[in-house]
């Protein structure tokens, strides 16, 4: 495989800018993977194809809303960090994403919250293109921001700093600004614990109703978590495909689901994860047991899967159509095989289907 194997020309129309009006209404391409034929549904319809035994494995992870704008006291320039997580240990210092970063050196100071507060970075992060970033409030004798006069700041300060002026984290290629209807919108209507600059977009299309009907007719939902991580989307730059490098996320799966998923398998029922982000995890947990069996741990993943790959808890997927040269691209490539992807996605374009985050779902079985 080449990275040129992971191109595919897509139209400036198919990219989904805004989410469908209802969830359950976005389209649902079925794809079976054993007679290659292909289905044209709502995702509503998800309901036919799934079976009282199976479990529906759906990731708790919510969005931090931390996409904060600032200036530079220096140059007044503008300035977007995007805070990832805090660091451990004593001080207030959070990793993050900034642009323009080519114009950020340790020492620079920005104003944020109309002067209210003030992030300092600190230096360049272990991963490149991260910072590491402090915060405290301005300088009471001009406004400079010098060491000795400016204050310290607590968590509550910078939890607030993010409710007030924090926005989504919306992907680039929407090429629009957040609006208020983002911050529903682009969290999982079972989005559990703060901790993913992305959300798991697969589980975009779920309503409470919809999985209500699904527990209704006895399939398990099985819940587990993983922090989407900026590195999920960092595109694939190395001209073997796999030889790139994930960046590790965390993730934890408890006692309780676990023993289900056990339980279900058992049964003879299919363990069906809601995107690729619960495929890595359920995967992770699976390939560090003995007998494959899933075992409650949490920790850090930076499993990369690529064809050839031998999925032991995967059974059908649930996905969103993905960007080229993409690390999720590349998983759902192996579970389905590139030709066959190549075709449904070449299907999807020609018969319209909403591509990326906020677009249209494929289910493979």
């Amino acid at each position: 495989m080449r990275l040129a194997d992971l191109e595919f020309d897509l139209p400036d129309a198919s990219i989904a800018r805004y989410p469908a009006v209802h969830r359950d209404q976005s389209r649902l391409l079925v794809v079976d993977r054993k007679h290659g034929q292909l289905q044209h549904r709502s995702f509503a319809d998800i309901l036919e194809f799934l079976r009282p035994e199976d479990a529906l494995v759906i990731n708790e992870t919510k969005v931090l809303p931390a996409r904060i704008c600032g200036h530079k006291l220096e140059t007044g320039g503008r300035v977007e960090l995007l805070l990832i997580d805090r660091e451990e240990g004593d001080g207030i210092v959070w990793r993050a994403l900034a642009r323009p970063a080519n114009r950020l050196h340790a020492g620079t100071v920005i104003s944020i919250l109309e002067g209210a507060l003030e992030a300092v970075i600190l230096g360049k992060g272990e991963v490149d293109g991260r910072f590491r970033v402090a915060f405290r409030r301005p300088s009471i004798a001009g406004g400079t921001g010098g060491d000795d006069a400016a204050g310290t700041v607590c968590d509550d300060e910078i939890s607030r700093l993010v409710a007030q002026e924090g926005q989504v984290p919306l992907p680039p290629y929407l090429g629009r600004e957040p609006e208020p209807e983002d911050l529903i919108r682009y969290q999982t209507v079972y989005a559990r614990k703060v901790g993913a600059v992305a959300a798991p977009t697969a589980g975009l299309h779920f309503t409470e109703a919809l999985l209500d009907q699904i527990e209704g007719i006895g399939v398990g939902i099985v819940r587990i978590l993983l922090h989407v991580g900026p590195g999920t989307f960092e595109p694939i730059r190395t001209e073997d495909p796999c030889a790139h490098k994930l960046e590790a996320e965390f993730y934890e799966v408890s006692a309780a689901a676990a023993a289900e998923l056990n339980q279900r398998r058992q049964a003879g029922g299919r363990i069906i994860p809601v995107g690729t982000t619960s495929v890595r995890t359920l995967e992770t947990v699976s390939s560090r047991s003995a007998n494959n069996a899933f075992q409650p741990s949490s920790g850090w993943t930076d499993m990369f899967v690529h064809e050839p790959f031998d999925f032991q808890a995967t059974d059908a997927l649930i996905t969103n159509f993905h960007l080229p040269r993409s690390s999720l691209l590349l998983l759902v490539a192996a579970f389905v095989g590139l030709e066959r992807l190549k075709d449904a996605y070449k299907e999807a374009i020609s018969e319209h289907y909403r591509f990326y985050s906020y677009g249209d779902a494929m289910l493979i079985l």
